[in-house]
């Protein structure tokens, strides 16, 4: 097998493949293949000031070896070899390595074998033998200028991709954040709709006060307590009721007794807030034996 890995040294004159590429990145790695060494020796010659990594093969079938060991940018073939005809190479190379820019360099015009390549996506240029040396690196440096943008746009995609996963994973986590806390605050709804049923039907007279001593809640029982129950809610407990808060106060925790319709009854005033956001307080009225 006639290979060869050629490192070239940097040289003087530069054309824009090699001029443009950013310190730190590996070189841009050319495939030169042709059945003729004297041609791959000349192509070498003139590209070495060029920067770029480059490697040769003799024949199709080793220009398809070199491209399963070595990552390739840019290939140039001849047309015209024993074996596998350029065209062919170029073809099997698209298949393969979809992501090389290939040219077809040749000193035979088969023109219909040429053109078909072309039309298949095969062939990104042809040139002809002999060549003119600036046309020929100036049309390799447009094939590695097309494949610089065509990395960038795979790394790009790539990025996106990864954001766009981040910000799915991101977004996913938050809706079972809220799914969480709406499923939380129906619980607590539901708690608190049962904790209103079970004071409201509860056989004990129950008002509720807000912090600034507002009635904001009477039960059922407390309801039939007094003959005004319902016009209560929303009154200042110590107007309203007089005779229960009017002597004594409000303050939480206090417990006193008092007469309502000459009958004694116990008055607990209970603090919220204590083991939860509530404010305010609640107040029972247990029936006993005197009034003070």
């Amino acid at each position: 097998m006639n290979m060869h890995d050629e490192h070239v040294t940097p040289g003087a004159d530069r054309v824009a493949a090699g001029a443009g590429q950013l310190p730190g990145t590996p070189p841009r790695t050319l495939l030169l293949v042709d059945d003729e060494q004297n041609i791959l020796a000349a192509l070498k010659r003139l590209l070495r000031r060029d920067q770029y990594h480059i490697l040769t093969a003799g024949s199709g079938q080793e220009g398809l070896d070199v491209l399963a060991s070595h990552p390739v940018d840019v290939i140039v073939s001849d047309q015209r070899m024993p074996g596998m005809l350029g065209a062919d190479f170029l073809r099997k190379a698209k298949l393969l390595y979809p992501q090389t820019i290939r040219i077809m360099l040749s000193g035979y015009t088969e023109l219909q074998a040429v053109t078909d390549a072309v039309n298949e996506g095969a062939i990104f240029k042809f040139l002809t033998k002999p060549w003119e040396d600036h046309q020929l690196r100036e049309h390799i440096a447009e094939a590695f200028r097309l494949k610089g943008i065509a990395d960038d746009n795979v790394r790009l995609n790539d990025q996106l991709r990864e954001v766009n996963l981040a910000l799915a994973a991101a977004n996913a986590s938050m809706q079972m954040l809220v799914h969480q806390q709406q499923h939380q605050i129906s619980r607590d709804e539901v708690s608190l709709g049962i904790a209103r049923e079970l004071l409201q039907f509860l056989p004990l007279p129950v008002i509720g006060l807000d912090d600034e001593g507002m009635i904001a809640f009477i039960n059922t029982a407390a309801a039939a307590l007094f003959e005004r129950g319902a016009a209560l809610l929303g009154n200042e407990a110590a107007l309203v009721l007089p005779h229960l808060f009017a002597d004594k106060g409000i303050a939480d925790g206090a417990q006193h007794l008092a007469a309502i319709d000459g009958q004694p009854y116990a008055v607990a005033i209970y603090p919220m807030g204590a083991h939860s956001q509530s404010r305010g307080s609640l107040v029972t009225l247990s029936r006993c034996g005197a009034a003070s």
